[in-house]
């Protein structure tokens, strides 16, 4: 009888001591949910920047070149695991001011049309 005691005392020790770990642990290292967390809104904005300098290149490239720049340095700066994405997104935005600068030194507009 006193070996059952013994060993039933024994076996909720480990149990609370793992149990203690376990919470340690986990409070010492957090895991945030992944739209949170920093790559995933920098990817985002690689994503973004891409987007809005493919788009600028055809409508609003005051707009959204300027923009397209912006969020593809801010994807880079928070170290994006899409690089190449916001580097892209960077030299479309770029295309979109030298398209704007062509443009109104051409015609003297700040947009154009297809055809004639």
């Amino acid at each position: 009888m006193t070996t059952l005691i013994t060993g039933s005392k024994h076996d909720t020790k480990p149990e609370t001591k793992t149990e203690a770990k376990t919470d340690t642990e986990s409070s010492a290292d957090p895991k945030p949910a992944q739209g949170k967390t920093p790559f995933g809104q920098a990817d985002g904005m690689a994503v973004a920047a891409f987007v809005l300098g493919l788009v600028g290149t055809l409508v609003a490239n005051v707009i959204l070149g300027p923009c397209a720049l912006v969020l593809g340095a801010l994807a880079l700066a928070r170290h994006t695991t899409r690089r190449a994405r916001a580097m892209l997104g960077m030299a479309l935005g770029a295309a979109d001011l030298i398209i704007l600068a062509t443009l109104a030194t051409a015609d003297g507009s700040l947009s154009w049309t297809f055809g004639g």
